[in-house]
């Protein structure tokens, strides 16, 4: 027995060793597309879809480990996959999660912070139906203000960009709006529309199509969402394609900038309004986190999600799989979550 003793200490130092390393790259549940946010007082959380359910982990100490998932709502034929799955926005007091079914219904569910209670809130489109493809983003500000936006087909012609937001404590969304309609009657049907806030700015943007190019384009409010200027092209060339990109890029309103990131013919670039686009490399499902020259881009690029910092362009593969998300925490620190083979992974760097 004595001579086993060292071994068996020395086994258990290396599994001591080796199990703390892996909080750095990690496994939350098995799940797809999950989305990432930071309320106001640290609390992150990381929603995902599982087949027809929605789950929400939670991390109390920025990133390092996530409780158990939680089940936030079962949609029946949710959509789920390609960018299509539960969106997540956070504020002071209050977080949005919404998803889509396969008849076009938008669902919303509210989680109150102080109770820690998910509660079923309703649909947000008011007209039955008319968010089939299951495509939208959602954000907020720090007042407890959401904003949403998505691909509807009321219009006629094909899918629009419609928009609505939720004020303060409300429990009903503003009136549905279109925001743009394309003069050609049909944005690009199959990529995601993204939403941004920062203060009283919005920002929308959303793949077009018109004249047969599929390029993105920005809806800029200084209002709240209550009017919205002329829709404007990012970047200087174009994309003729009459096929589905199935890839709508990300957006952060930072200040007085607006940031962007998306793909073009196998490429992700980075775009601000009325500049040249900038290569950033191959790839597809861009996203883009943080704020100033500490924007993070995210991406993927064959089986391994990347991260690339624009301040110094520096390229770092974080691990395999796709649909990388990141937020910016304290200290410097990037906390990237993603799916990998149906499972969510997240790692701190």
């Amino acid at each position: 027995m004595k001579k086993l003793f060292p071994a068996i200490f020395l086994a258990i130092a290396f599994f001591i060793l080796t199990s703390s390393s892996s909080v750095k790259n990690d496994t939350i549940a098995i799940g797809e597309q999950p989305q990432v946010a930071m309320d106001t007082r640290g609390v992150i959380r990381v929603v995902f879809g599982q087949k027809d359910k929605i789950f929400c982990a939670t991390s109390n100490d920025k990133g390092v480990t996530f409780s158990q998932p939680v089940l936030v709502a079962e949609i029946p034929k949710m959509h789920l996959g390609m960018s299509r799955g539960p969106q997540l926005a956070t504020s002071v007091n209050y977080s949005v999660v919404t998803a889509q079914d396969q008849s076009g219904t938008i669902h919303w569910y509210r989680l109150d912070h102080s109770s820690g209670e998910w509660k079923s809130m309703g649909a947000i489109n008011d007209l039955k139906g008319s968010a089939p493809e299951g495509l939208m983003g959602v954000a907020a500000d720090k007042k407890d203000n959401f904003y949403a936006v998505w691909l509807d087909t009321r219009a006629g012609g094909g899918n629009n960009i419609f928009f609505s937001s939720l004020s303060n404590n409300s429990a009903t969304w503003s009136k549905n709006r279109l925001v743009y309609q394309s003069p050609d009657k049909l944005v690009c049907g199959c990529c995601k529309p993204n939403i941004a806030v920062n203060g009283a700015e919005v920002a929308i943007m959303f793949r077009n199509w018109l004249n047969g190019s599929r390029d993105l384009y920005v809806l800029k409010s200084l209002n709240g969402g209550a009017t919205f200027a002329a829709a404007q092209k990012l970047g200087i060339d174009t994309w003729k394609l009459n096929a589905c990109p199935m890839d709508g890029g990300g957006i952060i309103v930072d200040g007085p900038a607006i940031r962007t990131t998306w793909q073009r013919k196998g490429e992700i670039f980075y775009a601000e309004p009325g500049k040249p686009e900038i290569l950033i490399g191959k790839g597809r499902n861009s996203s883009i986190g943080g704020n100033g020259i500490n924007a993070v881009i995210t991406f993927h690029n064959d089986d391994t999600v990347k991260m690339i910092q624009l301040k110094n362009k520096r390229e770092m593969a974080v691990g395999k799989g796709s649909y990388l998300k990141s937020l910016a925490l304290p200290g410097n620190k990037i906390l990237c979550v993603w799916e990998d083979d149906k499972k969510i992974k997240f790692r701190r760097i």
